[in-house]
Parts: C-alpha cells; structure tokens; sequence
C-alpha cells in the first residue's frame, strides 16, 4: 500500500507578502480611515519638526542682529547693559545662575520624588497610597506663580535658621558663608524649584514602576530576596531609563521657570562664591524681569539669551534620548 496516497498533506502555508504593497495591505493601511489617520499623524509629526524650525530661525536672526551690535563677549561678559551707548551685555552670569539652580533642585528633588514613588508601589497600603497619589497630583496642577508667592510669603522668612546653620558649619567652605543678609538666594531658589519639579518626577517613576512584571518580583521573592533586594534587583533596573526621563522633565521645567525664580530671588548680575548670598540670575527670570523696559536692541539682546537656553534645552533632551536609548535593561525588561 502507497503511504503517500494515504497520509493527509499538510495545508499549504499561506504566502506571506513580499512587496511593500503588500505589507501596507497586510497592515489594512489601504482602508480611507487608517489612511486618513496615517496623513494625519504624519502631517502633526511634520508639523511640529516645522514649528522647532520657526522658532529656531526667529531666535538666531534677532540673536544675530544683537549680538552684532555688542561691544563685549557675549559669552564671558559679566553685566547686561543694553539701554547705554555703547551696549554691552552677556550671558555668563546666567548661565551660571540657570545651571547652579537646576542642579541644586534636581539634586534635592530626583532622590526624594524615586522614594515616594516606590513608597506609593511598593510600601504604602492601598488605602493610603491613593490618597498620596491625589496629593502629588494635585501639586503639580499648582501654578507657577502660586509657588513664587508661597516661596516669597512662606519659604523665604524660614530660611534663615538653615542659612545660619549652614555658616556655623560649613561656612569655612566658601560656598555656604553666609553675610547675614536676605535669603533670597541660589540655594532658595533651587529648594523652591525641586519643590515644584517633585510632583513631576514622582508620576512618570509611580507609573514607571507599576509596569514592572510581576513575575520578576515574584521570581525574586521566591528565591528568599528581601523587599528592599527585590526593588534593587528587578523594579530599579526596569525604571531606570523612566527615572531618567522623569529626571529630564523635571529639569525643563526648572531651566526655563520663571515667575517662580523672580519672585524670589534678589539679582545683582554677578557671581557669588557662597550659594546663601544674593547674585546671579537665570535666563527665563532676566528675559521675564527685563523685557517690559527694554529697547528694541534690548529686546534682541533677551531673545539671543534665550536662543542660548533654547539650545541648553535641545542639548539635555538629546542627551536624555541618548541614556535611554542605550540602556538595554529597560528594552528588554518586558521580554
């Protein structure tokens, strides 16, 4: 008997298509809504790269007309005179100011908003977890101005047991000295602004960390892992790259605060050694602080400083994208 007349054939495969018509077929992309959907998403994603571009050609040629105009380095000056003849100005002092601010508030903020997110996760009973979550959510809705009147009312008159705590004890340092006057500092400014960018990080790291798998906490837990080892082993490496992304629109927000800044910070366009003494500045406060009054040389003069934390704010975005993307942990966390 001929077994091959009587074993069934296996079905034939269905053929898969090759073409890239094929494949949009496949995909169902030939139907009017998805390609009205496609038009769409890629007209808004065309849209956008057009909008950044706009935005970047108006800054750099009113930029260049003042920085053309500028009778000092525009890199190193340390004074901001634009209403005189003839104008000199530069942006090292807020350079300095925009960056010790951010980095005293994400210092301050990262830590603390990484242990309430895992304390909402991990920790806190769900009757208590849900009202914390509110409470930080709700923070986050408060506006900026809000904050600076709270910082100007509240903050800033509290201030000063700390100041003279830190001149008792570190003021041989040089950068904690303290000369008695008002605290209205770096320092201030940063505490004010790790207290607004606290709520932002927390979300994106809450909800980072309730995406990890639970067969991973589960696999570490039955091999006799602790709480805390679990969260070092299995949710910290998942995270990681959410935390940085969290950590990076935290800092946006505090590079280009403003109102906040100005209203309590007390500037005096120089550069002081010690963070408890007045001086400095930030981009956003100065362009907020001095556009009203200024001329139309002086206006070019605030768009070019904030060409510059345009830039900054390019540079960190990229820089985020580029600790992401080469963060394999999370890639293949959900594998």
């Amino acid at each position: 008997m001929d077994i091959s007349t009587t074993t069934d054939a296996p079905p034939p495969t269905p053929s898969r298509p090759t073409t890239a018509e094929g494949k949009r077929t496949a995909r169902g992309a030939t139907r009017p809504g998805d390609r009205i959907f496609l038009g769409l998403s890629r007209g808004s994603g065309i849209l956008l790269l057009v909008i950044m571009a706009a935005i970047a050609v108006f800054l750099t040629y009113r930029a260049a007309l003042a920085i053309g105009k500028d009778h000092g380095s525009f890199l190193t000056t340390f004074e901001w005179n634009t209403n005189v003849l003839p104008p000199t100005f530069g942006i090292a002092v807020l350079a300095f100011g925009t960056i010790v601010s951010s980095v005293i508030a994400m210092a301050i903020a990262v830590p603390v908003a990484v242990a309430i997110a895992l304390f909402i996760t991990h920790y806190a009973p769900r009757r208590m977890s849900g009202p914390v979550a509110y409470v930080i959510d709700l923070l986050a809705a408060v506006p900026s101005i809000v904050y600076g009147l709270w910082g100007a009312l509240v903050l800033v008159p509290h201030m000063n047991g700390l100041y003279g705590w830190l001149n008792d004890f570190f003021g041989w340092t040089g950068v904690f000295s303290w000369q008695e006057g008002a605290p209205r500092s770096m320092l201030t400014v940063g505490i004010l602004l790790s207290i607004m960018i606290l709520p932002i990080i927390t979300n994106v790291s809450r909800e980072v960390f309730r995406q990890v798998p639970q067969m991973h906490e589960e696999a570490a837990l039955a091999l006799g892992a602790t709480r805390w080892e679990v969260i070092r082993m299995s949710v910290l490496p998942f995270g990681r790259s959410g935390v940085i992304s969290a950590s990076m629109l935290g800092l946006g927000r505090a590079l280009g605060e403003t109102m906040a800044v100005a209203t309590v910070l007390s500037p005096s366009f120089d550069i002081q050694a010690s963070l408890l003494d007045p001086g400095g500045g930030t981009f956003a406060q100065n362009i907020a602080s001095k556009f009203s009054e200024a001329n139309e040389f002086g206006r070019d003069a605030l768009i070019a400083s904030g060409l510059v934390l345009f830039v900054i704010t390019l540079v960190v975005n990229g820089a985020a994208r580029v600790i992401i993307a080469r963060r394999s942990e999370y890639s293949g966390a959900n594998a």
